[in-house]
């Protein structure tokens, strides 16, 4: 089916384009973008008043499948994400079995493909079983159609690991996405160190348990002339190493998620386990960190770190409970609502750092708007405002600390691969 998107504000970063449009898709990619397009067989989609962007694309999400598909599967995480308007993302192996050979990429890719909803791009393990003991086997990884590598949930703890990794994956131009964490450091804490975890009593975690570990990865990889990517980056040391690390010339991207520009560790108060995660919330003046470092370019992407969890492993004491909330059905909202209504980011700024940048890190030809790219189009009113309702969320897990919220940016329509996999409304 032939779709016909009016009028909209269009915004495609990768070619520069901020101007209202039309896109006329073929059903399959996209077919034509200018003025005054007319196709009398295709469906017309009316966006006067709306934005239209390329599909996101989220780099960093766990959809538990396999293993864990009580918490959230493939076709219910691809739900959540048509939902909050991303249209590709890319899957951490911490799965059981854990992601480390052809068969259980294979496994992730045809799940997703007969769901037929979004693009799921599976990442491998660095290691096998995700031990930390043997590197995993890139290339096979890679030709299976693995876009990166990651122990994520869990650090490469042996540095020549981590050089052999990094070695091996430049080999296959591959990117090592890398969970920096200094588990000494970390010493069985369950929440950022400062005022709040002595206020709780409870145990707290350093910053720099990430930032030393952010700094050795770096290091490792300028020495190799490697390319590597740090997920989740929370504290202004870790920034700033990723700031210095680009001046040198080192090969090294990023990304924060949604929840390390939004809340701070005051959110934990009350014990409230929704907001318990990995990296933990951090201060006020890290959050001023990471927005400057999306502000100037250090952070290269906006991932969720989407981690569903099911309400038993929630609903515990704060040091037993489990890390990690959900995150797709909100990230684009929370970065209207916190960056660009506030005058930190445009809008354009914003949607490059969740679409064009994400999918050049992973190498997929996605986050354009391109004649000729997948037809992958997101709709929404950039200035509606909603109320977030936990309970309505496609996602099987509810752990998210947004409920009650009040956020800007509510998406109309999904579109991936030409066909509209979400539709919430909107005029036709």
């Amino acid at each position: 089916m032939k779709i016909l998107i009016k009028g909209g504000n269009v915004i495609d970063p990768a070619n520069n384009i901020s101007e209202k449009l039309d896109i006329l898709t073929d059903g399959k990619v996209i077919e034509a973008v200018g003025k005054d397009i007319s196709s009398p067989d295709a469906k017309v989609i009316n966006a006067e008043r709306l934005t239209v962007i390329p599909g996101i694309v989220d780099i960093h999400v766990h959809f538990r499948d396999p293993g864990y598909e009580y918490k959230e599967d493939i076709i219910s995480g691809s739900r959540a994400a048509a939902r909050g308007g991303v249209t590709s993302v890319a899957c951490m192996p911490n799965t059981k079995p854990a992601l480390d050979c052809e068969a259980l990429i294979q496994y992730v890719k045809n799940k997703a493909e007969k769901a037929g909803i979004i693009n799921v791009f599976p990442v491998g393990c660095i290691s096998k079983g995700l031990k930390g003991e043997e590197l995993a086997e890139i290339g096979e990884l890679k030709a299976a159609g693995a876009v990166g590598v990651s122990d994520d949930g869990r650090p490469v703890i042996s540095s020549i690991l981590m050089r052999r990794a990094l070695e091996y994956a430049n080999m296959f131009d591959i990117p090592v996405m890398s969970h920096s964490e200094d588990l000494g450091l970390v010493d069985g804490g369950s929440m950022n160190e400062g005022y709040m975890s002595t206020y709780l009593g409870l145990r707290g975690i350093p910053k720099a348990a990430e930032s030393v570990a952010v700094t050795r990865d770096i290091l490792i990889a300028e020495e190799v002339g490697a390319k590597i990517h740090i997920c989740h980056v929370s504290t202004a040391n870790s920034i700033d190493a990723v700031r210095q690390a680009k001046k040198r010339g080192v090969r090294v991207t990023c990304e924060t998620a949604p929840h390390y520009f939004s809340l701070t560790d005051a959110a934990c108060d009350g014990f409230n386990t929704n907001a318990k995660m990995n990296p933990p919330l951090r201060s006020a003046e890290d959050v001023e960190a990471v927005i400057a470092g999306l502000a100037d370019g250090t952070i290269d992407a906006i991932a969720t770190d989407h981690a569903p969890h099911h309400i038993d492993e929630k609903n515990v004491e704060f040091d037993k409970a489990l890390n990690g909330i959900i995150g797709l059905e909100t990230s684009l909202s929370l970065g209207i609502t916190k960056l660009v209504n506030t005058g930190k980011l445009t809008l354009c700024e914003l949607i490059k750092k969740m679409t064009y940048n994400p999918a050049k890190i992973i190498g997929t030809d996605r986050g354009t708007l391109s004649v000729g790219a997948p037809a992958d189009i997101t709709i929404f009113d950039a200035a509606e405002e909603y109320v977030v309702d936990v309970s309505k969320f496609a996602s099987k897990s509810k752990n998210s600390p947004y409920g009650g919220m009040k956020l800007c940016g509510v998406v109309k329509k999904t579109i991936a691969n030409g066909k509209i996999v979400y539709d919430g409304g909107g005029k036709e």
